[in-house]
């Protein structure tokens, strides 16, 4: 079709021609979304002038009919054409005032996001792990709520041991004015019982998580803390076998230049017990603040274990033997990379955790 002769006789017309000039005022005059939809309403909604001129058009005399369906018919068309590109350039006109106030200088350089990584505690758990799946030994878990007779009867300890109190054990029910048999685990050895209850040997476990302890925080000590503890169980094990295994750890894990030592010492569940120290890496074991004076630091505690729990688990004393480690995270940590207070591993401080 022709659009220029139809404009023409359509701006001719004596109705149709005012109606169209209105709707070229309305454009001009819109100069928003609001205002094209505003028109669109006016002219085309159901009740919009050329949408009420469509619906008249049935009423009028047949001979004028034809025409005046044609023109307004053309109208419409028009009408939809030019709000639909009035409402674009409307659109572009938004965005560029958008794009010119929020302009960004893109030879800036961009700001830096900071890096997660592993917590240091985290990373020494792992590389605990890793040395001992490496030696056959398999991880294993155990809950954080415990019963009294997993953290404490069944590894050996007696009613009346001190650990038992209320200064050192966090216990979580105390209707009565009196400790009962649910607490907090004091260590992770719970874990090492449930585990023989249900496996029988040969039994080559570690066992790491969290432990806790009603210990005012300090420098050295603090309420929450990391363990990991190990055991070992098969026929034919022997103290020499616990000397060995502990000491390819402490070289594995401080260098094989650190010398170790073996220190007797008393734990109920293990007989003979002892504590293992690491020669000093801040002296080289001569003596300093670090170490004080002794060139050596303590890292775990460790023994054979003591044929009364076997009873417990139904193993075979007169078959079988085995020995335990425990070890403090938080300890494991501050003596390789000299951190001086076990509370910074808590304080989510920045400045500690990007160095590692």
């Amino acid at each position: 079709m022709d659009h220029e002769p139809v404009l023409g006789e359509l701006e001719e017309d004596p109705s149709l021609g005012e109606l169209y000039k209105e709707l070229q005022r309305a454009l001009e005059a819109a100069d928003n979304p609001n205002g094209i939809e505003e028109a669109r309403v006016a002219f085309l909604g159901r009740k919009g002038k050329i949408s009420s001129l469509l619906q008249g058009i049935k009423d009028m005399p047949a001979d004028e009919r034809k025409r005046a369906g044609r023109l307004a018919n053309y109208l419409k068309s028009y009408a939809e054409r030019a709000l639909e590109e009035r409402a674009s350039s409307i659109g572009r006109l938004e965005l560029e005032k958008t794009l010119r106030r929020e302009a960004a200088d893109l030879t800036l350089p961009g700001k830096c996001i900071p890096r997660g990584r592993r917590h240091l505690l985290s990373q020494i758990i792992e590389e605990i792990e890793d040395i001992f799946v490496g030696l056959g030994y398999r991880v294993v878990e155990g809950p954080e709520v415990e019963l009294d007779y997993y953290n404490f009867e069944a590894l050996n300890t007696p009613e009346w041991h001190p650990s038992k109190s209320l200064q050192d054990t966090f216990y979580v029910d105390n209707p009565h004015g009196d400790y009962n048999d649910i607490l907090l685990r004091t260590q992770t050895s719970p874990v090492q019982i449930r585990v023989m209850e249900m496996t029988p040997p040969p039994l080559y476990v570690i066992s790491p998580g969290k432990a806790f302890r009603h210990d005012v925080p300090d420098a050295t000590h603090s309420p929450m803390f990391h363990q990991v503890e190990g055991l070992a169980v098969d026929e034919g094990i022997s103290l020499g076998d616990l000397k060995g295994t502990l000491e390819y750890f402490a070289k594995k894990m401080f260098g094989p230049e650190r010398d170790v030592r073996f220190r007797p010492h008393f734990f109920p569940f293990t007989e003979p017990s002892a504590e293992v120290d690491v020669s000093c890496a801040m002296c080289a074991g001569r003596g300093c603040r670090v170490c004080k004076g002794t060139g050596w630091l303590e890292i775990l505690g460790a023994g054979m274990v003591d044929p009364n729990v076997y009873e417990f688990v139904g193993y075979d004393e007169e078959r079988v033997s085995g020995f335990a480690f425990g070890m403090g995270v938080e300890r494991i940590a501050m003596l390789k990379y000299a951190v001086p207070d076990i509370r910074h591993f808590f304080d989510n401080d920045l400045r500690l955790l990007k160095q590692f």
